[in-house]
Formats: C-alpha cells, structure tokens, sequence
C-alpha cells in the first residue's frame, strides 16, 4: 500500500501546486514500503539499505528536477484577464473626476485616481499607468516621462 501511495502521490505533486510537499510524502511512502516488502521478503539489512537509498535517490532526484521546473510557472505573471493590466500605459478619454473612462490596449475601461493623485485633475488625452484592478474599475496615476518612451 505505500508503494502505491507513494506513487500516488508523486503523480500528485506532478499535477497539483504543492511545490514539493506532495512529492517529499511520496518519496518517504516509497521508501519506507520498499524497505517493508524487501524485510517481508527476508533480504538483509545491507539489502534494506541498499534498495531504499537508491529508490530515495531516484524519486528524489525526479522531483527535484519536477519542482525546479515548475517554479518559474508559479512565479509568472498574469498575461490575460484584469490583472495582466497592472503596469499598462492608457489615454484619459474622460475626466478622471472622481471616476473616468481611458482606453488601454484598445480597449475603454473605468478609472479612477490612485490614492496618491487624489487631489489632482487628470484631464483628457493625459497619459497613465494602471496600479491596481478593483472589478472593472482601474486605479491608476499620471505616467513619468521614462515610462512614456518605451
């Protein structure tokens, strides 16, 4: 039974984000059943030893090539939805007075000032960066000039 679980459990890690937990469960339910059915088949310490090390090793190795690979995805940004918006340059097409409207990548979105532009006007054809996405709102603040030139 841990034999399977353990290899239930690396087929887990492999499917799931669990960044290694589920894998290390496998590896140690691998290793602790290879070593009860060699002791059941009557194989000696050095036996036990032998074929538990190198099942620890080879699972072992295998999920850490598993996680290593899969750690860049999770740290990926988003590139669909609302949230891949966040940094994104728009154009005021209606005064941002409390709420406007500007258009970002095509497209016309509600907008209102960040906190740290409340007390300014953001006017019509003005330049701004998208900080954060509250539902269909935008929260954003007037672009610098070096966010501009790229």
């Amino acid at each position: 039974m841990l034999l399977v679980l353990g290899a239930v459990l690396l087929v887990a890690e492999a499917h799931l984000p669990s960044f290694g937990a589920l894998g290390v469960a496998g590896v140690a339910a691998l290793v602790t059943g290879a070593a009860i059915a060699v002791d059941a088949a009557g194989g000696g310490l050095a036996l036990i030893l032998a074929v538990t090390v190198m099942i620890g090793l080879g699972a072992g190795a295998l999920l850490l090539y598993a996680v290593r690979a899969s750690l860049p995805l999770a740290r990926a940004r988003a590139r669909t939805g609302a949230e891949a918006l966040v940094g994104h340059i728009g154009v005021v097409r209606r005064p941002l007075t409390p709420v406007g409207q500007i258009q970002v990548d095509g497209a016309l979105w509600r907008a209102r000032p960040c906190w740290e532009e409340e007390g300014l006007t953001l006017r019509v054809g003005e330049h701004v960066v998208v900080e954060r996405v509250n539902g269909l709102t935008l929260s954003v603040r007037r672009a610098e000039e070096w966010e501009l030139e790229s």
